[in-house]
């Protein structure tokens, strides 16, 4: 089936293969640009959609990925706090550079670079979560272990 995917979600499926994640990326006719719109494409709530939003460092310069449940909104004071400096939203160009994604399409792992991790506790509640898969119409499910592998990230409140 993979040889229906885009070459982005190609991409993100045979990372989570080597990572040992046994999913299906798909690719949605439906948007699923926005967590509202991934739950609508998918059929589940909106809190299991896992947003992957890429901070920029203010003082560094350094890519942060925060993986947040689609219902929550980053409290940017919060993060900054536990990063240790100041934090702004990363431009599309900056986004593709560091993960080799485009914004909307940014999976949890498998980028280009290693990218210092954040997770929202809330996902960690439910069984089953949706993350998107290289392109604003792929999406993965998975589960909250999963992620917590795939990523090695530090699991925090974020609101």
């Amino acid at each position: 089936m993979d040889h229906q995917l885009s070459p982005s979600a190609q991409k993100v499926q045979a990372a989570l293969a080597e990572m040992g994640v046994s999913c299906q990326v798909v690719e949605l006719p439906d948007s699923t640009r926005t967590a509202k719109e991934a739950a609508q494409a998918i059929g589940c709530g909106v809190e299991q959609i896992v947003k992957s939003l890429v901070f920029r460092g203010a003082e560094s310069g350094q890519p942060l990925l925060v993986v947040a449940s689609g219902i929550n909104r980053v409290n940017e004071q919060r993060v900054a706090a536990i990063v240790g400096e100041p934090i702004e939203k990363a431009g599309a160009d900056f986004v593709r550079q560091h993960t080799g994604y485009v914004i909307g399409g940014v999976p949890p792992a498998a980028h280009a670079e290693h990218i210092r991790t954040l997770i929202d506790e809330d996902l960690l509640q439910y069984p089953q979560i949706w993350a998107a898969a290289g392109t604003p119409r792929a999406v993965f499910a998975l589960t909250p272990a999963d992620l917590l592998r795939i990523t090695a990230g530090q699991v925090t409140g974020i609101r």
